[in-house]
C-alpha cells in the first residue's frame, strides 16, 4: 500500500473558524471509507489533553468522522494498530516529541503509516512527520528522550513559514534560523511551508496545495519557490 499524508503548516487562518481552509481537502483526502480518527493531543500545553481533544472532535464531527483521542486508550499501541487514520495536532514540538517518545508510539504510528493508513498533521504535527523536529519554530520548554520523529518524509518542514521582515527587529529572520540549521545539515532539504498551504502526499508523489508560494532550502543554494503547479516529486 503507499504511503498518504496530509501536512498542514497551520490549523486556523487569520479571520477564520478552526480548520475551516482544510476541511474540504481533509474529507477529499480521508474518502468515505475512514469512519473513525485516532487523535493525538500531545502537543497541547495551556489546553488539556481533554479539551483539545473536544475542540477537534467538533470540528470532524461536522464533517462526518469520530475521534478516538490516544490518551484516553488502556492500550496507546493497540490503538494506533487499529488505527484507520491517524491525526497530530499542533502545539509546542517539543511537548509533542516529549510524549511520543516517553508512551513508545513512535515506531508504531511510523509502520501504521508506512503501511497505508492515512495520516494527518498540522504545525507540530507536520513536524513530527519529518525526520527530527529540528526545525520546528517553538521553544524546549521540555526535553523529549529524542529529536528524532516519524520519518515519514525525507526532508524537514518549517511550518507557518514567513518571509516578512519586521522594520527595526534585530533578531533573525525565519530564512537565517534554516540558514543556521543548513549549516549543521547540509544534506537536508528545508520545506519552508506558508500558512493556509499543505502538503499531499500519495505514494512517491506530492503536490502543494494553496495559493502560496513552498519556499525550498539546500545549503549553498538559492532559495526556489515552487507554486500548487509545481511537479515535487523529487523531494520523496
Amino acid at each position: 500500500m503507499k504511503k498518504r499524508l496530509l501536512l498542514l503548516s497551520n490549523s486556523t487562518n487569520f479571520n477564520e473558524d478552526y480548520l475551516f481552509y482544510a476541511q474540504q481537502e481533509i474529507q477529499k483526502f480521508l474518502g468515505k471509507f475512514v469512519k473513525r480518527i485516532v487523535f493525538i493531543p500531545f502537543a497541547g500545553v495551556t489546553t488539556t489533553f481533554d479539551e483539545y481533544t473536544a475542540k477537534v472532535t467538533q470540528v470532524f464531527k461536522n464533517i462526518g468522522y469520530d475521534i478516538d483521542a490516544i490518551h484516553l486508550a488502556e492500550n496507546y499501541h493497540e490503538l494506533v494498530k487499529k488505527a484507520e487514520a491517524i491525526l497530530i495536532g499542533g502545539g509546542n514540538t517539543f511537548h509533542l516529541f516529549h510524549w511520543l517518545h516517553k508512551t513508545g508510539i513512535i515506531e508504531t504510528i511510523t509502520e501504521k503509516v508506512n503501511d497505508g493508513t492515512p495520516y494527518i498533521g498540522w504545525s507540530a504535527g507536520s513536524n513530527a512527520a519529518c525526520p527530527t523536529l529540528k526545525t520546528s519554530n517553538d521553544m524546549p520548554i521540555i526535553e523529549p528522550a529524542s529529536f528524532s520523529g516519524l520519518n515519514l518524509v525525507p526532508f524537514q518542514i518549517n511550518p507557518h513559514y514567513t518571509d516578512v521582515i519586521i522594520p527595526n527587529h534585530q533578531g533573525e529572520t525565519r530564512e537565517q534560523r534554516i540558514r543556521e540549521f543548513l549549516a549543521v545539515n547540509r544534506d537536508v532539504f528545508v520545506v519552508g511551508l506558508k500558512e493556509g498551504t499543505m502538503l499531499h502526499i500519495e505514494g512517491s508523489s506530492m503536490k502543494l496545495i494553496g495559493d502560496k508560494p513552498l519556499h525550498l532550502f539546500k545549503f549553498g543554494e538559492a532559495t526556489i519557490k515552487y507554486d500548487s503547479h509545481a511537479n515535487l516529486d523529487f523531494l520523496l
